[in-house]
């Protein structure tokens, strides 16, 4: 590692063989926690490139606990997260909103290591337990429409640096890798994103896997339609900058979406708009999330009708339900 830190320090950068090379050998356990530290640093202080993140990603998807589910197209709402904004948990709301409109979820997700609850946080609080037993999860995903894989049992390099991720604090570039790397490797893909630049790579890298994607940046900085400012929505089909209005007919503001102040919290907030309790700026942001996703599928003819589906699931108590028949099962 000393070599690589050395090389890095010059200002180089890696190719996709190199960059797969170092995940591979982090797995191992070959390198020391100062070593991980310095190397993660590294990518704080300058852009990561698309050969550096496509040769982490391969190394993850290699390296990762293989999983195959039957039954219909899988679709994963998901945030790289770090976006410092503490909102509640708006992805892994609407993957139950999406799964209660009949779409299969297999949602990627782990623990917040930027933020103070991240999904598989709220996930483990109200009652469901990690695994990657692949019969269990096609269970799941048969009787709820939906199922949660969280990443540290999929990939032993995250393992190994969530620790070191969690006492850093902030963003890192494992944030960037989460939606690139679920095991499941989904159909259609709903990716919230920090900045422009994170777009534009993402862009990139899912058009080059040639798979139904949309990404989504709120132009104040939030990884997901937030409903405080008009978003960045950029498809296979190219991109648009569409209104709060557009997308979930009100503007929000910041501290209507806050997420809490310890993981009790978030999971209280969770479960209240999952029950249909939540207020009307809660309710529009995940439905809004909700309804982008739904309209990725291809299965609904505009964003509209999209919309109205999500909100017949919540409204019905189907994403309810499906949240209850999850943790049954567990």
């Amino acid at each position: 590692m000393k070599k690589i830190l050395q090389y890095l320090f010059e200002h180089k950068t890696l190719s996709r063989q190199q960059a797969k090379e170092i995940i591979i050998n982090m797995s191992a356990a070959q390198y020391n926690d100062a070593e991980l530290a310095a190397f993660i640093t590294i990518f704080l202080m300058r852009s990561i490139t698309i050969e550096e993140l496509s040769g982490f990603s391969d190394a993850l998807l290699e390296l990762s606990v293989k999983v195959n589910f039957t039954g219909g197209k899988l679709l994963d709402i998901v945030g790289t997260g770090g976006d410092g904004k503490n909102s509640f948990n708006i992805s892994t709301l609407a993957c139950f909103i999406v799964a209660g409109a009949g779409q299969k979820v297999t949602k990627h997700g782990n623990y917040g290591a930027s933020t103070i609850s991240g999904s598989s946080n709220v996930m483990e609080q109200i009652g469901y337990t990690f695994k990657n037993d692949n019969n269990a999860l096609q269970k799941e995903l048969d009787i709820a429409n939906i199922c949660f894989l969280h990443a540290p049992l999929f990939h032993p390099a995250l393992k190994i640096v969530g620790p070191i991720r969690k006492n850093l604090g902030v963003r890192t570039f494992f944030n960037m890798l989460g939606p690139m790397v679920n095991p499941a490797k989904p159909d259609f893909q709903l990716v919230g994103v920090y900045n422009v630049e994170m777009a534009r790579i993402y862009n990139y890298l899912l058009q080059e896997k040639g798979k139904a994607f949309t990404i989504i940046h709120s132009l104040d900085g939030y990884d997901e339609i937030s409903l405080t400012n008009d978003t960045k929505v950029i498809s296979n089909n190219g991109e648009k900058i569409m209104t709060p209005h557009q997308l979930g007919k009100l503007v929000v503001s910041p501290n209507e979406i806050h997420g809490g102040n310890t993981v009790e919290e978030s999971a209280s907030i969770f479960l209240r708009i999952i029950k249909g309790e939540g207020t009307k700026a809660q309710n529009a942001v995940v439905l809004a999330n909700a309804a982008m996703a739904l309209y990725c599928t291809g299965t609904y003819e505009n964003y509209e009708t999209a919309f109205q589906a999500a909100v017949f699931s919540l409204e019905s108590g189907k994403a309810y339900e499906g949240l209850k028949k999850l943790i049954a099962l567990q």
